[in-house]
């Protein structure tokens, strides 16, 4: 099918065979190495793929520039550590996605995301089904240019696809809270970037709703240890990037005073 595979990789020679295997159904895969020092770059030639250098740009950036590498205008752009399902393989393939002198109807499709973590696949929470629309028609969408949260920007009509996109990390739950640490920083400097405030009751509120939301609402509980894990960390998240950006609204401040 006239289909492009699109995936961004550093330093991923752990998950990136399965990944690579997991999209040999398009005719079309492309993988856009930012520099990686381990074997990730053999591993994905040998799965016959495209390698791509191209220097960190950003996440969202990075995988605009990974989409414009495609061969095909219809792309389906996933991780590195992310897998594509038997189901959602057969999902796609019925798609009628070769009609490239027509304006389709449905520009992008939606899947379900299944993430594992400490070992477990997470049903419930914010782990399951975390949507997520990965399949597009790159005439009338892109990503957008979040250094983190990426997301894809379309026109016309969203389709859901059955089947799920699986997510397996790897992480030792100090690389986790490490990478976690990275993230909200650059969210704190984003949102101070586009002028927005807060006051420190949000440091509060946002954990404490978030938690009660996936915990108990949203049936987290269900998923044991791995799942009260996995949201208290996501809680904890919200606590920093709000710490985080207070901490920027202060020294903006400071700054301004000693002028």
């Amino acid at each position: 099918m006239s289909l492009s595979a699109v995936i961004i990789t550093l330093n991923e020679e752990h998950n990136i065979r399965q990944c690579l295997e997991s999209v040999a159904f398009c005719d079309d895969i492309i993988v856009v190495d930012s520099g990686s020092e381990d074997n990730t770059v053999n591993i994905a030639k040998d799965c016959q793929a495209r390698v791509v250098h191209q220097d960190w740009l950003g996440y969202g950036a990075q995988k605009q520039f990974a989409t414009e590498q495609a061969a095909h205008d219809w792309v389906l752009c996933i991780d590195a550590d992310e897998v594509v399902s038997p189901e959602l393989q057969a999902a796609i393939k019925s798609l009628s996605l070769d009609k490239q002198d027509q304006v389709p109807h449905t520009t992008a499709y939606q899947m379900p995301r299944k993430n594992h973590f400490l070992g477990k696949p997470l049903n419930h929470g914010e782990g399951y089904p975390d949507l997520s629309l990965r399949l597009f028609h790159r005439k009338y969408g892109q990503w957008s240019n979040d250094k983190v949260h990426e997301g894809v920007h379309t026109t016309g009509d969203i389709g859901r696809l059955a089947g799920d996109l699986l997510h397996y990390s790897q992480e030792s739950i100090s690389s986790y809270l490490s990478k976690q640490n990275h993230y909200t920083d650059l969210q704190a400097q984003a949102l101070f970037a586009k002028g927005k405030y807060c006051r420190p009751i949000k440091c509060v509120t946002s954990p404490l709703t978030r938690f009660i939301k996936f915990y108990f609402l949203r049936l987290g509980f269900l998923d044991g240890a791995a799942g009260f894990i996995h949201i208290s960390i996501g809680c904890f998240n919200a606590f920093s990037k709000y710490a985080k950006l207070l901490e920027l609204q202060r020294q903006s401040s400071q700054d301004k005073a000693t002028r």
